[in-house]
This record gives C-alpha cells, structure tokens and sequence, in this order.
C-alpha cells in the first residue's frame, strides 16, 4: 500500500508533543511491514530542516481568498528517517523556526490560513502525482480538512476515491473559525455547508470527523472519554463511533533503547541499578538535587493539558510536611508556570531544580537518570513519557485518565506504577508520599525496574493494526 501521512509535526524535522513523535515513527513501521508510506508536513525554519538537505519536487499556486500563494514542496534527500518526508514551503507563512508559536511562546495569529494553504498545498502535490497514495492519514485539526476537500471540492474532486484516514491526537483543539473567513476555503459544493460546521462556526476537527472514511484515537481510553468530554463534540463522537477505533501509540524502540541511546551519559550494561545511579550522577552537570534522595521529574509541557499547574503547590506541600525527594521539571509554557518554577528553585535549593527549556537531549538523560516520573495530566490522549519511562526503567506516577489509565496499572494490583485519580494537589501530594515509600524498598523497587524495563510498547504491533485498517478501506 502507498500511504501518506498529512501533519502539522514529525520528529526529527518539527516536535512540539506527541503527534510528532508518531509521525515520525509509525512511518517507518509501515515499511519495515513491506508497505510504502511517506510522510509531508510545512516547512518550518527548525534547526533539523534548515541543517538538511531537500530536493524540489513540486511548486504550485493555492488559491485564498482573493489571493494566489505560491508554495514548493521540498523532499528529504537521504534514508536516515526509515520513511520519505516532504515539506511545504510557503514564504511567509511558515518560514518561522515555531510549530505553533514563537519563542516567547505566543501563538501566531493566521493559524487558519497557514493550514488552509498547507492542506490545499498538500493536494495539489498529490494530484501531479503518477502514483498516488492509497490512503491519505490526516492527523488533527491541521488537516482536517483535507477529507472534505476531496469529497466536496471541484479542484481535488479527482482524488475522492483515495481512502481518509483521520486520527485524534488532541481534541482539546477544533482549529474553529468563523463563517466570516469562508472565502478563505477553496470552492466546494453548496449543499457541504453542513459537513463543515459545528456549533456555528467552521470546525476541521469535527469535519475530519464527519468525512473520513475511518477515525481513530491514540488509546480505547481516550475514545471513551472524547465521547464525554471533547468541547461540544460529545455528541458527533458517539454517532461516528460505528467508524472509529482506539490504538495505542507505541514508541520507536530504536531511538528510545537505554543500552545504545547516544544521548546517556552511562548506557545500559548487565546491571539496572549501576546504569540508574550513573545516569543520576550524570545530571548534577545540568541540576543541583540531593542524591541520596528520590528524584521525581516532570517532562513536558507546562500547560494545565498536563496538570503541570498542580505541581508548585502539591510540591511544596510534600515538603513543608516533611517529604524526602528531589525534583526537577524540564519543559516550556505558559509565562506564570515557568515564574512558579524559577522561584520554586530559589526557595528549595537541593530539593527542586528546572530547566525552562525544550531539550531532546537532557529529556533521555533524565529517563535514565530519574527514579519516578509524574505525569498529573488534566487529559492524556495516549501519552508517550510513561513509555519512555518503562523503557528506561524509571516508575511512572500517573493520574488515572486517557492512554494512562490505559498502560500503567497501579503496583498494589500487581501493576507497573503508581496511579491517582483525583486531580488534586492532596492526591498529587500524597502519590510523592508512596514513591518516596517506594524508592526506600530497594527489593521491591528493583524488581519493578526489571520487570517494566521488559514491557513491549513497539510500534510494530501498533502499525499492525492501522495496517488492518488500511487494507480494510482499500477491499
């Protein structure tokens, strides 16, 4: 099968959270399994794209508005990324080294029409084509809607019979706007009005929901909960669940392997318990924390999605009631978030410590290097930390919701980590409380590093599935 991958990220080339490390990996499962899958995204100004070199493929004109832009689409030369990858210039919209924000962290402001001419952009490469995909797999509201397009647009109308996949990473996000800005589309039919529309305005994730031929979400948990919560779309989930499946994302076992990862400072030998206190030295280059004490760290986003809006205080809970860890939070966000934890650093010196930053590098040596990780998310559609985590032998501390509630299962039921339901500070709190508990029982504790370290979380048996999938569209 010829499968193209439509996103608005894919690791290495633009990372901003999960969905580009799925893009970036499920690619290349899909064609160790003998099937020829490609990836296409915007062309960014990262530091990976401007460092690599691309070969033109394809330039073309999008109509918005009363506007043509022009566009080029770009190929990745060389197969270090096990998949073909494509990228969408478009000269002042996506020129920019931010996916979805600059470097303050504030959002662009004609996100409607960057995606607009990206997904246009997109089809209009697919139809010069001599060998067109079987499947198109469109991921969020960035493409939306590229299956509308193709039903309902005289311009790409010859693309209807490619088979639409579409699946919800995030569904927090609609990329909505206004029925004022509909010349910005390009022309479709005049009865489609309906299949745009969600609660009065235009809504690509609820159209990518309405017209694919197949939905899915990155865990059966996350299916569930968007039908009860989901920003308005409760109701159309539930209708279209006749079409929809939950998958859990894997993990590309190749990057995340702690016996050859280039980025530990002690990789992986005979002994877990050698490689974790090395690697936990090995971060006093970055962080001032005890050793002697648990580490719990937080890596990701700092944004209340993830719950790190909980943290400052049921940190400082823990340890004005006497707790004993050391904790360190690495990641960027929101301005308040990042003031908490620069004064948190000040004021529990040895005890917390930060680096506001987004760092690839420092995120697997702390994998490797930490005895818990936290993850208190508000939502989690699958999540990918509390994989990398098993993989490394580091005990996730979840909140029980999504994909984490899906793959970590608390250790008092014979399961692989610590769970909390409540999204509470008390409940975060007292969760720190049972891993410091936890840490001191050192048979317990290197018994459940064994063990987790074993857990397959692959893609293979997750590109199996959407393979399944696939083949199942195409007969």
């Amino acid at each position: 099968m010829q499968i193209l991958h439509v996103s608005a990220e894919c690791y290495p080339a633009a990372k901003a959270g999960g969905l580009g490390d799925v893009v970036g990996a499920l690619p290349k499962y899909l064609n160790k399994a003998g099937h020829n899958a490609a990836v296409i995204i915007p062309g960014y100004r990262s530091k990976w794209i401007v460092s690599q070199q691309f070969a033109h493929a394809y330039s073309g004109l999008v109509r918005i508005a009363d506007l043509y832009v022009p566009f080029h689409v770009n190929r990745h030369v060389g197969e270090s990324l096990g998949f073909r990858l494509f990228i969408v210039d478009v000269p002042g919209l996506f020129d920019r080294e931010g996916v979805y924000a600059d470097t303050n962290g504030n959002g662009y402001s004609d996100e409607t029409e960057r995606y607009l001419v990206f997904q246009q952009a997109v089809l209009h490469f697919i139809k010069q084509l001599e060998i067109k995909p079987d499947v198109l797999h469109c991921h969020d509201h960035h493409t939306g809607l590229i299956p509308f397009m193709v039903k309902h647009c005289p311009e790409y109308r010859e693309l209807s019979g490619i088979a639409t996949v579409f699946t919800i990473h995030n569904g927090e996000y609609h990329g909505s706007f206004s029925w004022n800005r509909a010349n910005l589309l390009p022309w479709y039919d005049s009865d489609a009005n309906g299949l745009l529309e969600w609660a009065g305005r235009i809504n690509p994730l609820a159209c990518g929901i309405k017209t694919c031929w197949a939905l899915t979400t990155v865990s059966p948990g996350y299916l569930m909960e968007l039908m009860q919560s989901s920003n308005g779309l409760e109701w159309l989930l539930r209708n279209e669940l006749s079409k929809a499946s939950g998958i859990i994302n894997g993990i590309d076992a190749e990057v995340w392997d702690p016996s050859t990862d280039p980025f530990l400072k002690y990789r992986l030998g005979d002994d877990i318990a050698d490689y974790k206190e090395a690697n936990k030295q090995g971060l006093s280059e970055e962080f001032q924390f005890r050793h002697d004490l648990p580490l719990i760290t937080f890596i990701g986003r700092l944004v209340m999605e993830k719950g790190a809006d909980l943290l400052p205080e049921a940190i400082a809970k823990f340890l004005f009631e006497g707790g004993q860890a050391s904790f360190v939070v690495l990641g960027t966000g929101e301005p308040s978030l990042k003031d908490a934890f620069l004064r948190m650093k000040e004021q529990f010196v040895s005890y917390f410590d930060t680096s506001i930053s987004y760092n690839e590098k420092l995120s697997h040596q702390l994998y490797a290097g930490s005895d818990f990780l936290v993850m208190p998310s508000r939502v989690e559609p699958c999540g990918l930390n509390q994989l990398y985590a098993f993989r490394y032998g580091t005990v996730p501390v979840v909140r029980s919701t999504g994909g984490l509630a899906d793959t970590v299962k608390d250790i008092t039921q014979g399961g692989n980590g610590l769970r909390f339901d409540q999204f509470s500070v008390d409940a975060l709190s007292s969760s720190f409380h049972r891993a410091a508990t936890l840490y001191h029982d050192k048979q317990l504790l290197g018994g459940l590093r064994e063990n987790i370290m074993q857990l397959d979380f692959s893609w293979e048996t997750a590109a199996g599935k959407y393979i399944n999938i696939y083949q199942s569209l195409i007969d």
